[in-house]
């Protein structure tokens, strides 16, 4: 299986709602973006921006498919909210915020060897 990145189209429909979208799972998302890497989802969400218009959020995460047709059962039903969120901002600038559990510092050695510079 190829590890690729999958993005879902969020849109902002609630005045009340904070400053990004709910995160839609790839069946009720407006659109879907299949590539091969991460830096190839900002020129798409910028289109989909001029497309669909302000108030934009993408969500993505690395998936293993082969295509944006055949994405497995499991994939599309623990589609959610921990990934990376991808809001559009003004001045064609694109906000990344990462909500992947992450668990870095666990796996960290134990001794480090740090330089630090004043």
């Amino acid at each position: 299986m190829i590890v690729r990145w999958l993005m879902t189209l969020g849109e902002r429909t609630r005045p009340d709602a904070p400053t990004f979208a709910e995160c839609p799972g790839p069946r009720e998302a407006r659109a879907l973006a299949l590539v091969d890497d991460f830096g190839q989802l900002f020129p798409i969400l910028l289109g989909w921006r001029q497309l669909f218009g302000d108030g934009l959020t993408g969500w993505a995460n690395q998936v293993e498919a082969e295509d944006i047709e055949s994405l497995s059962a499991n994939l599309i039903e623990n589609w959610g909210p921990d990934q990376l969120r991808l809001d559009t901002m003004p001045g064609g600038y694109v906000k990344v915020s990462d909500y992947r559990d992450h668990q870095a510092l666990s796996a960290l050695p134990p001794r480090m060897n740090v330089l630090m510079r004043p």
